[in-house]
């Protein structure tokens, strides 16, 4: 009897396992193998996706910078290709330049001069795209043509027409009784005429960006603004403005980016491109041109480009923190209150 039941446990087939119940977790020893490979792909296949980027990034952007950084702290010889440590001493070569400092005051006048007008005029030419007007898919894309055009044709285009003796602005001055103006000759005027082409080709580009987050706010906030009796400028300011805080962060510190690299605009602004006979429209990007490629000193250039890119970085953390503080989140806020007090209003 005893021989008979050990024979019936070994012969009995093992017990299978019950499944899990709702909400249990499953043993790691019991999941098989495809479902490992799912739980796997579902937390890595998300970083192969966008791996690509960075990979691409780290090679075309950090590399380049980091090597641009070892070569600012030497005296490159471009016959060996290969430099020797002289530490700091190009940058101190930069900042103790004359036309460095020419630079730098010609680079943030055509920036103040272009920015600030700029951001203006595209909130404007946005809130007017966003209102109900006729043929709105015509002006929407009108407002980008400038943009599509070339940054030299745009350059050229205006150079002339900017020209001191037969401009078409100094033509219709001189016509009007009103004298000419030096825009070659004039540091100010000079300033004016590069602005009026930034501004030209890239207003229209953030108008559409700013246009694409109004878009996004919510209808029913502005009913409850009108059921209010708040107006179109109320409106706009309490609603419209609050709620593109981030667009704006965005825009600023892209123009900021993009004025304080200006580059294509004072090179095409004269026919040798050296910013002006006196420096008038002399920019840094401009410098950094002329000591790379016009004396192939290529360790002071990168010691430039450095000081450049810490310059734009400092102006766009300033940008960053005076935006957060005027632009304040609380249009939501706001908004809620609007409704609450438009339902009493129907309620009574």
């Amino acid at each position: 009897m005893t021989a008979l039941n050990s024979r019936d446990t070994r012969t009995s087939r093992p017990a299978t396992p019950e499944p899990p119940a709702d909400g249990e977790r499953v043993p790691r020893h019991i999941m098989s193998f495809s479902s490992r490979l799912s739980r796997w792909d579902l937390k890595v296949s998300p970083y192969l996706y966008i791996s690509p980027f960075f990979i691409l990034f780290v090679i075309v952007g950090l590399f380049p910078i980091a090597y641009t950084a070892v070569i600012s702290f030497q005296e490159w010889d471009l016959v060996r290709n290969t430099g020797t440590f002289v530490g700091l001493d190009q940058y101190i070569w930069i900042l103790t330049q004359e036309q460095f400092w020419v630079a730098l005051r010609n680079t943030f006048s055509i920036f103040i001069l272009s920015s600030v007008p700029q951001l203006v005029l595209a909130i404007f030419i946005a809130a007017m795209l966003d209102r109900n007007i006729r043929a709105k898919t015509f002006w929407r894309m009108s407002v980008l043509l400038p943009f599509v055009m070339a940054p030299v044709a745009v350059a050229l285009i205006f150079s002339n027409l900017f020209g001191d003796n037969h401009g078409l602005v100094n033509t219709f001055l001189t016509n009007i009784g009103l004298p000419a103006i030096g825009w070659h000759k004039d540091p100010f005027w000079s300033h004016i005429a590069i602005a009026t082409m930034v501004n030209f080709r890239w207003t229209g580009y953030n108008a559409l960006i700013l246009l694409a987050a109004m878009q996004a706010v919510p209808r029913e906030y502005y009913e409850a603004a009108t059921v209010d009796g708040a107006n179109a400028f109320r409106q706009f300011w309490s609603i419209t403005l609050p709620s593109l805080r981030a667009t704006l962060i965005f825009v600023i510190i892209t123009s900021t980016i993009g004025g304080l690299q200006i580059f294509d605009e004072p090179r095409m602004y004269d026919q040798n491109g050296n910013g002006g006979a006196d420096q008038q429209w002399l920019t840094i990007t401009l410098y950094l041109y002329k000591i790379g490629w016009g004396e192939f000193n290529f360790g002071r250039a990168a010691a430039l480009a450095w000081i450049l890119f810490l310059i734009i970085l400092a102006i766009g953390l300033i940008n960053l923190t005076i935006t957060r503080r005027l632009v304040r989140d609380d249009g939501g806020r706001g908004v809620v209150r609007k409704r609450r007090s438009a339902r009493k209003g129907a309620q009574l």
